[in-house]
């Protein structure tokens, strides 16, 4: 006798993690396998490769359950993400920021408690005193405006995502009109746990000067200068087709 076997469709996950990443070979290994303790309590983890050409995405697809490609930049890279996740919260992880081991439980209990969108406190892993000051000054800015760098691991309700229209196509300073967007909805949750970032940017270019440029960037931002501009005075130069 034939006996037809019925088979559960898996369950959704509660939470999707979204990487964009370029060029990141010599990082993504060790970035993802700390991401692999979350996996294991069912997050789903998405890498989105914006045209990599050192062997980044194939690195990278065994330790996450989709890599994708998009067209370079991290608005659309995200937001492709998002559109294949299946996590009715999405998390948007910098490559080069480490989530905290409390970070899936922090999330689902802000979410829980009614919270629309929210990030992290940010550490920057350097040692030179300046980036204490910058870290004190990001968190601090943050709390009283309302407003969130991707640094700082932004999180939101899927569908509040959506209703915002998701990240706008913007070359630089996509993170800031997505938090203003969110910020008209509801303030975000403010989580005092710590992601850690790379000083990579702040090393390579000088504390202080990268502090300045990025003040005058958003200042120019806000006053309402061309974002291709100031994405190219920030030094990203998109890749030809």
């Amino acid at each position: 006798m034939f006996v037809e076997r019925f088979q559960m469709p898996p369950l959704k996950p509660e939470l999707s993690i979204i990487i964009p990443v370029l060029d990141e070979a010599p990082r993504i290994v060790e970035r993802l396998q700390s991401l692999q303790v979350f996996r294991a309590k069912g997050v789903e983890l998405i890498v989105v490769d914006g045209g990599s050409t050192d062997g980044t995405a194939a690195l990278a697809a065994p330790l996450a359950d989709r890599v994708l490609a998009a067209p370079r930049g991290r608005a659309a890279q995200m937001n492709a993400g998002a559109a294949a996740g299946r996590g009715r919260v999405l998390l948007f992880l910098h490559a080069d920021t480490t989530l905290p081991a409390t970070a899936r439980q922090a999330v689902l209990a802000a979410i829980g408690a009614g919270e629309y969108w929210g990030r992290f406190d940010v550490r920057i892993d350097g040692r030179h005193p300046l980036l204490r000051v910058v870290e004190v000054m990001m968190n601090g800015r943050s709390r009283l405006s309302g407003i969130a760098t991707g640094d700082q691991a932004i999180f939101v309700r899927r569908e509040v995502f959506e209703r915002v229209g998701a990240y706008p196509d913007l070359p630089l300073m996509e993170d800031i009109a997505l938090s203003a967007a969110l910020k008209r909805l509801a303030p975000p949750a403010c989580l005092r746990e710590t992601v850690i970032t790379s000083a990579r940017r702040w090393e390579t270019h000088g504390v202080l000067r990268t502090v300045l440029l990025m003040w005058w960037l958003r200042a120019a931002y806000f006053l309402g200068a061309d974002p291709a501009r100031l994405a190219r005075r920030y030094g990203y130069q998109p890749r030809a087709s």
